[in-house]
């Protein structure tokens, strides 16, 4: 008796869980007759992959040699789903993107003092100034809150950032962004405000603080000791160094209200140490005489520097890509005797991800491992050591069933719910949200123009713009002691990674320690000397 209920139970499970199954899996996916490489439908073929890969780990040979260099390159909302989508962009799932070619991975956490998710003001101060802060806070700990007058006006709350450790340690320095060279990621590296928009003056005006006292962002780039001592600085933003009554070279008027000129003030106090050039387009860059430009600053933007496919479709010659930057950096650091600290951001993937421009992020993260690619053509893996990671991460999401090789940008699933098609690439929150629903209904995105690349994908919850995302992000490292960057830590730990590496900072004593430790021996064996000539 009791065995044929077990027998009915089981024949019952068999029945339901199917039924089950045949109401959750995806109703229209096929199997793909289209595999782009017919050996990946051998069992050799991914043996041979799977043993060529562990060959490599295997026979990897640890650069134990400390760092001459350092390029730390920032993906600014560089997601792990950004990264693989974006190999879809290069042309399929194998691909892969420069970095991921590095040999060396790991992860940090990317969350605030005060807050789950993360924004690039905090991040910024973790990853280059070893400090976890406050949220749209900057170069200060997290003893400062937002938007505080006072805050920043004590100085024992600073922070400092691995920029200013290279150049103590008369290491050259620079950085790159394709934001406003004042945004919160670059501002991280020789800014110390309690609130990311104080980018001019007047922002410190509008939040009720004095700005003869606080001083903006832009004025601490010109006049703080980290900024005035970069020899290359370049990317948008041109409208916060000019007052409101200028015009720009494009005709744009600036947003300052004190009257300052902070582009001439850098020229006029950077002349002082040695040539120092100001440009604004592609051209000045392009004939730019490197040896006999000692300071550099290239404001080639309004505000933040377009987009790359703008640039393209709309033939914006003046406009340098990143790589363009990237290359006029190198070249003006690799010419400094002693070493250098380079910082460069690609800013645009999170811009376009918070409009919802799946498109255009992905072009963006492209540019991005162009400029990465480049770097390591011009510089040597046995002295420079590569760094890329991102700030955090966006609520982007890369999913559904599509087939193999399908359109990344595409609407290959059907929903069995509501039996429309859905994106393959789509947001938690945005603005994306105002062409998903309608009556309460979803739309078929097909109808909605996904072939734009300013389409917004769509969005579950309306917003504005979207927001970041909370989860890790990778950090890819190549050059020497690049295996210190494997596990998973926190992001502060960063450049204190990189200041061991290059013994900078915390770690710049050691090379004193050890040169100390050496000096009585090297006194007694002199003494001896003195002493066996003596008695001879």
């Amino acid at each position: 008796m009791i065995r044929n209920i077990l027998v009915i139970i089981l024949l019952a499970g068999c029945i339901f869980g199917d039924e089950y199954h045949s109401h959750h899996k995806p109703s229209t996916v096929k199997k793909s007759s289209n595999v782009i490489n017919e050996q990946e439908r051998t069992t050799k073929y991914w043996v041979n992959q799977a043993q060529d890969t562990l060959k490599k780990i295997v026979n990897k040979k640890l650069n134990t040699k400390n760092a001459t260099n350092i390029i730390m390159f920032l993906g600014d909302g560089m997601s792990f789903s950004t990264v693989a989508a974006t190999r879809m962009y290069l042309g399929g799932e194998e691909k892969k993107l420069s970095f991921e070619e590095f040999e060396y991975t790991g992860f940090s956490k990317t969350y605030c003092v005060d807050a789950q998710v993360a924004d690039s003001a905090c991040t910024s101060t973790a990853y280059l100034n070893g400090i976890k802060t406050n949220y749209e806070v900057i170069g200060l700990n997290a003893k400062a809150t937002v938007a505080d007058c006072d805050a920043q006006l004590d100085d024992k709350i600073w922070t400092e950032s691995i920029l200013r450790w290279a150049q103590k340690s008369h290491k050259a320095t620079g950085i790159v962004t394709t934001t406003r060279i004042t945004h919160a990621s670059p501002a991280g590296g020789y800014a110390h405000v309690s609130e990311r928009d104080w980018e001019n003056d007047h922002e410190v005006s509008l939040s009720g603080c004095d700005p003869n006292k606080v001083d903006d962002i832009a004025e601490q780039l010109v006049y703080n000791v980290e900024g005035a001592n970069f020899k290359v600085i370049l990317g948008g933003g041109r409208a916060n160094f000019i007052n409101q009554t200028e015009k720009d070279e494009e005709n744009n008027n600036g947003k300052r209200h004190d009257g300052k000129n902070l582009i001439n003030v850098w020229k006029n106090e950077r002349s002082k140490l040695g040539k120092a050039e100001y440009i604004w387009n592609k051209q000045q860059l392009d004939s730019l005489d490197y040896n006999n430009t000692e300071y550099l600053l290239g404001l080639f933007e309004h505000d933040h520097m377009r987009y790359n496919m703008d640039v393209k479709a709309q033939g914006l010659v003046l406009e340098p890509s990143l790589s363009d930057m990237t290359s006029a950096a190198i070249k003006m650091l690799q010419k400094e005797d002693g070493g250098y600290f380079l910082f460069i951001e690609g800013g645009m993937i999170d811009q376009a991800h918070h409009y919802n421009y799946a498109q255009i992020s992905l072009d963006e993260t492209k540019e991005f491992s162009d400029a990465i690619a480049l770097a390591r053509k011009m510089t040597n893996e046995e002295d420079t050591l590569i760094v890329v990671t991102a700030d955090h991460s966006h609520v982007f999401t890369y999913s559904g069933y599509p087939e193999r090789g399908s359109n990344i940008f595409g609407a290959v699933e059907v929903s069995d719910i509501d039996e429309l098609p859905y994106a393959t690439l789509s947001y938690a929150n945005g603005p994306g949200f105002a062409h998903t629903f309608v009556d309460g209904k979803r739309v078929d995105p097909n109808t909605v123009g996904m072939d734009d690349p300013k389409f917004q994908y769509p969005a579950t919850v309306p917003r504005e713009k979207d927001t970041h995302g909370g989860e890790d992000v990778a950090v890819y490292a190549s050059g020497p002691m690049a295996h210190l960057f494997s596990g998973n830590y926190e992001q502060n730990t960063i450049p204190l990674i990189m200041a061991y590496i290059m013994k900078i900072g915390p770690y710049a004593a050691e090379e004193k320690s050890a040169s100390c430790a050496i000096m009585p021996v090297f006194m007694l064996l002199l003494s001896m000397l003195i002493i066996n000539k003596l008695i001879k």
